[in-house]
Protein backbone atom coordinates (compact mmCIF):
# COMPACT_ATOMS: atom_id res chain seq x y z
CA UNK A 1 0.00 0.00 0.00
CA UNK A 2 1.02 3.66 -0.32
CA UNK A 3 3.13 4.80 2.64
CA UNK A 4 2.54 8.54 2.43
CA UNK A 5 4.35 9.30 5.68
CA UNK A 6 7.48 7.47 4.53
CA UNK A 7 7.36 9.22 1.15
CA UNK A 8 6.94 12.64 2.76
CA UNK A 9 9.82 12.05 5.16
CA UNK A 10 12.06 10.94 2.30
CA UNK A 11 11.24 13.72 -0.19
CA UNK A 12 11.12 16.54 2.36
CA UNK A 13 14.04 18.82 1.51
CA UNK A 14 15.23 16.64 -1.40
CA UNK A 15 16.29 18.30 -4.64
CA UNK A 16 14.21 16.67 -7.38
CA UNK A 17 14.49 17.27 -11.11
CA UNK A 18 11.26 16.50 -12.92
CA UNK A 19 11.40 16.65 -16.72
CA UNK A 20 8.09 17.10 -18.48
CA UNK A 21 6.63 18.92 -15.47
CA UNK A 22 4.26 21.07 -17.54
CA UNK A 23 2.40 18.07 -18.97
CA UNK A 24 -0.70 16.43 -17.53
CA UNK A 25 1.06 13.84 -15.36
CA UNK A 26 3.94 16.20 -14.65
CA UNK A 27 1.57 18.87 -13.33
CA UNK A 28 0.01 16.45 -10.85
CA UNK A 29 3.51 15.30 -9.86
CA UNK A 30 4.69 18.83 -9.08
CA UNK A 31 1.82 19.17 -6.62
CA UNK A 32 2.61 15.85 -4.91
CA UNK A 33 6.29 16.68 -4.57
CA UNK A 34 5.44 20.16 -3.31
CA UNK A 35 3.09 18.75 -0.69
CA UNK A 36 5.90 16.46 0.46
CA UNK A 37 8.28 19.38 0.90
CA UNK A 38 10.62 18.62 -1.99
CA UNK A 39 12.61 21.30 -3.79
CA UNK A 40 11.12 20.75 -7.23
CA UNK A 41 12.98 21.80 -10.37
CA UNK A 42 11.03 21.35 -13.57
CA UNK A 43 12.40 21.28 -17.12
CA UNK A 44 10.00 21.05 -20.04
CA UNK A 45 8.57 22.69 -23.12
CA UNK A 46 5.70 25.10 -22.86
CA UNK A 47 2.43 23.25 -22.26
CA UNK A 48 1.10 21.76 -25.45
CA UNK A 49 -2.56 22.58 -24.83
CA UNK A 50 -4.63 25.66 -24.08
CA UNK A 51 -6.11 25.40 -21.50
CA UNK A 52 -3.41 23.50 -19.65
CA UNK A 53 -3.36 22.06 -16.14
CA UNK A 54 -0.02 23.65 -15.23
CA UNK A 55 -1.46 27.12 -15.82
CA UNK A 56 -4.55 26.28 -13.81
CA UNK A 57 -2.40 25.07 -10.93
CA UNK A 58 0.31 27.70 -10.81
CA UNK A 59 -1.25 30.78 -12.32
CA UNK A 60 -1.85 32.41 -15.68
CA UNK A 61 0.91 33.21 -18.14
CA UNK A 62 2.79 29.93 -18.39
CA UNK A 63 1.73 29.26 -21.98
CA UNK A 64 3.03 32.63 -23.19
CA UNK A 65 6.47 32.48 -21.56
CA UNK A 66 9.64 32.20 -23.62
CA UNK A 67 11.53 28.95 -23.97
CA UNK A 68 14.43 30.16 -21.83
CA UNK A 69 12.55 32.01 -19.09
CA UNK A 70 12.93 30.79 -15.53
CA UNK A 71 10.34 31.47 -12.86
CA UNK A 72 9.37 30.32 -9.39
CA UNK A 73 5.92 29.56 -8.00
CA UNK A 74 5.03 29.08 -4.35
CA UNK A 75 1.71 27.36 -3.79
CA UNK A 76 -1.16 26.75 -6.14
CA UNK A 77 -3.10 29.57 -7.76
CA UNK A 78 -5.52 30.79 -5.09
CA UNK A 79 -4.33 28.15 -2.63
CA UNK A 80 -1.17 27.87 -0.54
CA UNK A 81 -1.36 24.09 -0.49
CA UNK A 82 1.90 23.26 -2.27
CA UNK A 83 5.58 24.07 -1.99
CA UNK A 84 8.06 25.81 -4.27
CA UNK A 85 8.64 24.81 -7.86
CA UNK A 86 11.33 26.36 -10.04
CA UNK A 87 10.42 25.92 -13.66
CA UNK A 88 12.66 26.10 -16.72
CA UNK A 89 10.98 26.22 -20.10
CA UNK A 90 13.45 24.39 -22.29
CA UNK A 91 13.85 21.63 -24.85
CA UNK A 92 15.09 18.25 -23.64
CA UNK A 93 16.83 17.93 -27.04
CA UNK A 94 19.05 20.95 -26.25
CA UNK A 95 21.90 19.31 -24.35
CA UNK A 96 23.77 22.55 -23.63
CA UNK A 97 20.77 24.26 -22.03
CA UNK A 98 19.78 21.12 -20.12
CA UNK A 99 23.38 20.63 -18.96
CA UNK A 100 23.65 24.16 -17.58
CA UNK A 101 20.36 23.83 -15.71
CA UNK A 102 21.27 20.40 -14.36
CA UNK A 103 24.75 21.49 -13.30
CA UNK A 104 23.35 24.42 -11.33
CA UNK A 105 20.77 22.41 -9.37
CA UNK A 106 22.64 19.05 -9.10
CA UNK A 107 19.54 17.01 -8.21
CA UNK A 108 19.51 14.05 -5.85
CA UNK A 109 16.51 12.43 -7.57
CA UNK A 110 15.67 12.61 -11.29
CA UNK A 111 12.25 11.59 -12.62
CA UNK A 112 12.21 11.72 -16.42
CA UNK A 113 8.74 12.27 -17.87
CA UNK A 114 9.46 14.60 -20.81
CA UNK A 115 8.15 13.01 -24.00
CA UNK A 116 6.13 13.31 -27.17
CA UNK A 117 3.35 11.12 -25.71
CA UNK A 118 0.71 10.79 -28.45
CA UNK A 119 0.43 7.79 -30.78
CA UNK A 120 -1.41 9.54 -33.59
CA UNK A 121 0.91 12.56 -33.38
CA UNK A 122 3.90 10.23 -33.77
CA UNK A 123 2.62 9.16 -37.18
CA UNK A 124 2.57 12.83 -38.19
CA UNK A 125 6.02 13.75 -36.76
CA UNK A 126 8.00 10.49 -36.42
CA UNK A 127 11.46 12.09 -36.58
CA UNK A 128 10.65 14.63 -33.88
CA UNK A 129 9.10 11.88 -31.76
CA UNK A 130 12.34 9.87 -31.87
CA UNK A 131 14.43 12.97 -31.18
CA UNK A 132 12.44 13.81 -28.06
CA UNK A 133 11.86 10.34 -26.71
CA UNK A 134 15.24 8.78 -27.50
CA UNK A 135 17.81 11.58 -27.65
CA UNK A 136 16.04 13.41 -24.85
CA UNK A 137 16.65 10.35 -22.69
CA UNK A 138 20.28 10.19 -23.81
CA UNK A 139 20.73 13.85 -22.87
CA UNK A 140 19.40 13.51 -19.33
CA UNK A 141 21.47 10.34 -18.83
CA UNK A 142 24.58 12.18 -20.04
CA UNK A 143 23.98 14.84 -17.39
CA UNK A 144 23.62 12.19 -14.69
CA UNK A 145 26.72 10.34 -15.93
CA UNK A 146 28.97 13.40 -15.91
CA UNK A 147 27.66 15.56 -13.07
CA UNK A 148 27.73 14.02 -9.57
CA UNK A 149 24.93 14.12 -7.01
CA UNK A 150 22.12 11.94 -8.33
CA UNK A 151 21.40 8.72 -6.44
CA UNK A 152 18.15 7.67 -8.13
CA UNK A 153 16.91 7.94 -11.73
CA UNK A 154 13.48 6.86 -12.96
CA UNK A 155 12.56 6.85 -16.64
CA UNK A 156 8.79 6.86 -17.14
CA UNK A 157 7.89 5.03 -20.35
CA UNK A 158 4.66 3.25 -21.37
CA UNK A 159 2.84 -0.07 -21.57
CA UNK A 160 3.16 0.23 -25.36
CA UNK A 161 6.88 -0.65 -25.33
CA UNK A 162 6.08 -4.35 -25.72
CA UNK A 163 5.87 -6.35 -28.93
CA UNK A 164 2.10 -6.61 -28.76
CA UNK A 165 0.60 -9.79 -30.19
CA UNK A 166 -2.80 -8.87 -28.70
CA UNK A 167 -3.22 -12.23 -27.00
CA UNK A 168 -6.58 -12.42 -25.18
CA UNK A 169 -6.16 -12.66 -21.42
CA UNK A 170 -2.37 -12.24 -21.52
CA UNK A 171 -0.80 -9.39 -19.57
CA UNK A 172 2.73 -8.48 -20.62
CA UNK A 173 5.50 -9.11 -18.09
CA UNK A 174 8.69 -7.11 -17.65
CA UNK A 175 10.71 -9.92 -19.27
CA UNK A 176 8.70 -9.82 -22.52
CA UNK A 177 10.13 -8.53 -25.78
CA UNK A 178 10.30 -4.77 -26.34
CA UNK A 179 9.33 -3.62 -29.83
CA UNK A 180 6.55 -1.04 -30.04
CA UNK A 181 4.63 -0.85 -33.32
CA UNK A 182 4.08 2.87 -33.99
CA UNK A 183 6.76 5.60 -33.79
CA UNK A 184 5.65 6.65 -30.29
CA UNK A 185 5.68 3.12 -28.88
CA UNK A 186 8.88 2.18 -30.68
CA UNK A 187 10.68 5.35 -29.55
CA UNK A 188 9.74 4.49 -25.98
CA UNK A 189 11.09 0.96 -26.49
CA UNK A 190 14.34 2.57 -27.63
CA UNK A 191 14.30 4.86 -24.58
CA UNK A 192 14.07 1.75 -22.39
CA UNK A 193 17.07 0.16 -24.14
CA UNK A 194 19.11 3.36 -23.85
CA UNK A 195 18.36 3.46 -20.12
CA UNK A 196 19.33 -0.19 -19.66
CA UNK A 197 22.62 0.44 -21.44
CA UNK A 198 23.55 3.51 -19.39
CA UNK A 199 22.67 1.68 -16.19
CA UNK A 200 24.89 -1.27 -17.09
CA UNK A 201 27.73 0.69 -18.68
CA UNK A 202 28.05 3.66 -16.34
CA UNK A 203 25.50 4.47 -13.69
CA UNK A 204 25.42 1.34 -11.55
CA UNK A 205 29.18 1.61 -11.02
CA UNK A 206 28.73 5.28 -10.10
CA UNK A 207 26.20 4.46 -7.40
CA UNK A 208 23.13 5.66 -9.30
CA UNK A 209 20.09 3.38 -9.01
CA UNK A 210 18.13 3.22 -12.28
CA UNK A 211 14.61 1.99 -13.06
CA UNK A 212 12.01 2.34 -15.76
CA UNK A 213 8.26 2.39 -15.17
CA UNK A 214 5.91 1.17 -17.90
CA UNK A 215 2.55 2.74 -17.11
CA UNK A 216 -0.85 1.90 -18.49
CA UNK A 217 -3.36 4.43 -19.81
CA UNK A 218 -3.40 7.28 -17.30
CA UNK A 219 -6.54 9.40 -16.90
CA UNK A 220 -7.66 12.12 -14.52
CA UNK A 221 -8.87 15.67 -14.17
CA UNK A 222 -6.97 18.30 -16.14
CA UNK A 223 -5.95 16.33 -19.22
CA UNK A 224 -6.65 18.40 -22.34
CA UNK A 225 -4.56 16.37 -24.82
CA UNK A 226 -5.71 15.69 -28.35
CA UNK A 227 -6.79 12.22 -29.47
CA UNK A 228 -7.33 10.80 -25.98
CA UNK A 229 -10.60 9.34 -24.83
CA UNK A 230 -11.17 11.26 -21.59
CA UNK A 231 -10.16 14.68 -22.96
CA UNK A 232 -12.46 13.99 -25.94
CA UNK A 233 -15.27 13.22 -23.49
CA UNK A 234 -14.59 16.42 -21.55
CA UNK A 235 -14.53 18.56 -24.71
CA UNK A 236 -17.84 17.05 -25.83
CA UNK A 237 -19.38 17.69 -22.41
CA UNK A 238 -18.26 21.33 -22.40
CA UNK A 239 -19.53 21.93 -25.93
CA UNK A 240 -22.77 19.97 -25.34
CA UNK A 241 -22.01 17.69 -28.27
CA UNK A 242 -22.00 13.94 -28.83
CA UNK A 243 -18.81 12.04 -27.97
CA UNK A 244 -17.38 10.24 -31.01
CA UNK A 245 -15.28 7.14 -30.34
CA UNK A 246 -12.79 5.75 -32.86
CA UNK A 247 -12.33 2.31 -31.33
CA UNK A 248 -15.04 1.56 -28.74
CA UNK A 249 -14.02 -2.11 -28.48
CA UNK A 250 -10.33 -1.51 -27.72
CA UNK A 251 -9.27 -2.74 -24.28
CA UNK A 252 -6.75 -0.72 -22.26
CA UNK A 253 -5.31 -0.78 -18.71
CA UNK A 254 -6.88 2.47 -17.48
CA UNK A 255 -5.88 3.98 -14.13
CA UNK A 256 -6.24 7.26 -12.25
CA UNK A 257 -3.19 9.50 -12.53
CA UNK A 258 -2.47 9.25 -8.79
CA UNK A 259 -1.94 5.48 -9.06
CA UNK A 260 1.22 5.55 -11.22
CA UNK A 261 2.54 8.79 -9.70
CA UNK A 262 2.68 7.32 -6.22
CA UNK A 263 4.33 4.22 -7.67
CA UNK A 264 6.95 6.38 -9.43
CA UNK A 265 7.69 8.18 -6.18
CA UNK A 266 7.92 4.86 -4.36
CA UNK A 267 10.32 3.33 -6.89
CA UNK A 268 12.59 6.40 -6.89
CA UNK A 269 12.63 6.42 -3.07
CA UNK A 270 13.10 2.70 -2.48
CA UNK A 271 15.92 2.29 -4.98
CA UNK A 272 17.71 5.29 -3.44
CA UNK A 273 17.48 3.55 -0.06
CA UNK A 274 18.23 0.08 -1.45
CA UNK A 275 19.74 -0.09 -4.97
CA UNK A 276 18.76 -3.77 -5.26
CA UNK A 277 15.19 -2.53 -5.86
CA UNK A 278 16.22 -0.98 -9.18
CA UNK A 279 14.72 -2.64 -12.24
CA UNK A 280 11.96 -2.50 -14.85
CA UNK A 281 8.38 -2.26 -13.62
CA UNK A 282 4.90 -2.45 -15.10
CA UNK A 283 2.60 0.07 -13.44
CA UNK A 284 -0.91 -0.97 -14.36
CA UNK A 285 -4.30 -1.70 -12.82
CA UNK A 286 -5.81 -5.02 -11.89
CA UNK A 287 -7.63 -7.00 -14.57
CA UNK A 288 -11.08 -5.67 -13.61
CA UNK A 289 -10.03 -2.15 -14.59
CA UNK A 290 -8.82 -3.19 -18.04
CA UNK A 291 -11.96 -2.21 -19.90
CA UNK A 292 -13.04 -1.12 -23.38
CA UNK A 293 -13.07 2.51 -24.41
CA UNK A 294 -16.81 2.12 -24.93
CA UNK A 295 -17.30 1.02 -21.31
CA UNK A 296 -15.12 3.88 -20.08
CA UNK A 297 -17.07 6.38 -22.14
CA UNK A 298 -20.35 4.92 -20.83
CA UNK A 299 -19.14 5.43 -17.25
CA UNK A 300 -18.25 9.04 -18.06
CA UNK A 301 -21.63 9.72 -19.66
CA UNK A 302 -23.43 8.33 -16.62
CA UNK A 303 -21.26 10.15 -14.07
CA UNK A 304 -21.30 13.51 -15.87
CA UNK A 305 -25.01 13.54 -16.68
CA UNK A 306 -26.50 16.60 -18.40
CA UNK A 307 -27.81 14.48 -21.28
CA UNK A 308 -24.35 13.55 -22.56
CA UNK A 309 -24.16 10.66 -25.06
CA UNK A 310 -21.68 8.91 -27.32
CA UNK A 311 -21.54 7.28 -30.73
CA UNK A 312 -19.03 5.30 -32.79
CA UNK A 313 -18.89 6.36 -36.46
CA UNK A 314 -18.46 3.39 -38.80
CA UNK A 315 -15.63 4.99 -40.77
CA UNK A 316 -13.60 6.74 -38.05
CA UNK A 317 -10.36 5.97 -39.92
CA UNK A 318 -6.87 6.81 -38.73
CA UNK A 319 -3.55 4.94 -38.40
CA UNK A 320 -3.07 1.60 -36.68
CA UNK A 321 -3.82 1.45 -32.95
CA UNK A 322 -3.73 -1.74 -30.89
CA UNK A 323 -7.09 -3.30 -30.10
CA UNK A 324 -5.92 -5.10 -26.97
CA UNK A 325 -3.20 -4.33 -24.44
CA UNK A 326 -2.91 -5.74 -20.92
CA UNK A 327 -0.19 -5.51 -18.27
CA UNK A 328 0.86 -7.97 -15.59
CA UNK A 329 1.35 -5.92 -12.41
CA UNK A 330 2.48 -8.78 -10.14
CA UNK A 331 6.10 -7.59 -9.89
CA UNK A 332 5.25 -4.15 -8.52
CA UNK A 333 2.96 -5.81 -5.99
CA UNK A 334 5.60 -8.34 -4.96
CA UNK A 335 8.51 -5.92 -4.65
CA UNK A 336 6.75 -2.92 -3.09
CA UNK A 337 3.55 -4.38 -1.64
CA UNK A 338 1.51 -2.07 -3.85
CA UNK A 339 -2.22 -2.43 -4.49
CA UNK A 340 -4.49 -0.18 -6.59
CA UNK A 341 -6.49 2.28 -4.51
CA UNK A 342 -9.06 3.80 -6.89
CA UNK A 343 -10.94 1.69 -9.40
CA UNK A 344 -12.74 2.86 -12.51
CA UNK A 345 -15.99 4.10 -11.03
CA UNK A 346 -14.23 6.36 -8.52
CA UNK A 347 -11.70 7.42 -11.14
CA UNK A 348 -14.33 8.53 -13.66
CA UNK A 349 -16.33 10.34 -10.97
CA UNK A 350 -13.19 12.22 -9.90
CA UNK A 351 -12.67 13.45 -13.47
CA UNK A 352 -16.24 14.73 -13.69
CA UNK A 353 -15.92 16.40 -10.26
CA UNK A 354 -12.68 18.17 -11.24
CA UNK A 355 -14.07 19.26 -14.62
CA UNK A 356 -17.16 20.82 -13.05
CA UNK A 357 -15.06 22.51 -10.39
CA UNK A 358 -12.78 23.96 -13.09
CA UNK A 359 -15.79 25.39 -14.92
CA UNK A 360 -16.45 27.39 -11.74
CA UNK A 361 -12.89 28.74 -11.44
CA UNK A 362 -9.20 28.05 -10.87
CA UNK A 363 -9.47 28.15 -7.08
CA UNK A 364 -12.32 25.64 -7.12
CA UNK A 365 -10.40 23.35 -9.49
CA UNK A 366 -7.30 23.43 -7.29
CA UNK A 367 -9.32 22.89 -4.12
CA UNK A 368 -10.88 19.84 -5.79
CA UNK A 369 -7.50 18.50 -6.88
CA UNK A 370 -6.11 18.80 -3.35
CA UNK A 371 -9.26 17.22 -1.95
CA UNK A 372 -8.84 14.25 -4.28
CA UNK A 373 -5.21 13.80 -3.25
CA UNK A 374 -6.22 13.83 0.43
CA UNK A 375 -9.03 11.32 -0.20
CA UNK A 376 -6.71 9.05 -2.17
CA UNK A 377 -4.00 9.13 0.51
CA UNK A 378 -6.55 8.40 3.25
CA UNK A 379 -8.28 5.58 1.33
Amino acid sequence: MINYRKLSEFYNGKTVLLTGHTGFKGSWMTVLLGLMGAKVYGYALKPGTDPCLFDILYGDGMCSRSETELFVRTGLAGNAGAGIIESRIGDIRDLDELWNFYDRIRPEIVIHMAAQPLVRESYRIPRETYEINVMGTVNILECIRNIPGCSSFLNVTTDKVYYNEERPGYGYCESDKLDGYDPYANSKSCSELVTHSYASSFLKAQGVAVSTARAGNVIGGGDFSADRIIPDCVRAALSHSVIELRNPGSIRPYQHVLEPLFVYLTIAMEQALDPSCAGWYNVGPDKDDCITTGDLCGMFVQAYGEGLSWTAPENAGGPHEAGLLLLNNSKIKRVFGWEPVWHMERTVQSICDWTKAWQTGYREANDELLRQIAEYVNS
